[in-house]
């Protein structure tokens, strides 16, 4: 319990500390987006390459979205995925109906346009974990009610 309390800490705290340093006239807000996102990025690709050591290779692309929204989601957030959705061409949409970086947030609409900032470390960590995997992608958040948002991936083909 004590590791999850300081990593919403960490994260609050990371956002925070970005977009205070771009109001201060060090940079921009797209930029801290940018910067959150490469975070996460890296941060996902060195836990998928310890949470995969011991696995079994995946047998596709949809193996693969599974172990994110089961394994991976649950050791990061405590929970697993909501919901996963996909058209099979590509596009997989991940729901997360309690999202545990916007809960400490207001489930109020006055915070609505400030939840962004709040993904754009996790959106990184999927792209990430996925990259690690041998899966080139674009990943985006969105949020119509808080805490639930949902992650759109969209595979690239090499």
């Amino acid at each position: 319990m004590a590791d999850e309390a300081l990593f919403l800490l960490l994260h609050n705290e990371m956002v925070a500390g970005l977009y205070r340093a771009a109001e201060q006239g060090e940079g921009e807000n797209g930029r801290c987006t940018t910067k959150l996102e490469s975070i996460g990025f890296r941060v996902g690709q060195g836990l998928i390459e310890r949470f995969t050591k011991d696995t079994a290779r995946f047998k596709d692309e949809l193996d693969i979205m599974k172990f994110i929204c089961k394994d991976f989601w649950t050791t990061v957030f405590k929970k697993q995925i909501d919901n996963l959705r996909t058209n099979h061409q590509g596009i997989y949409v991940l729901q997360d109906n309690k999202f545990r970086l916007l809960t400490q947030m207001s489930a109020g609409k006055q915070y609505l346009e400030h939840a962004p900032k709040y993904l754009a470390f996790t959106c990184g960590l999927i792209r990430g974990g996925l990259s690690n995997l041998g899966i080139k992608s674009i990943v985006t958040a969105e949020v119509s009610s808080m805490p639930a948002c949902k992650f759109q991936v969209m595979i690239q083909k090499m």
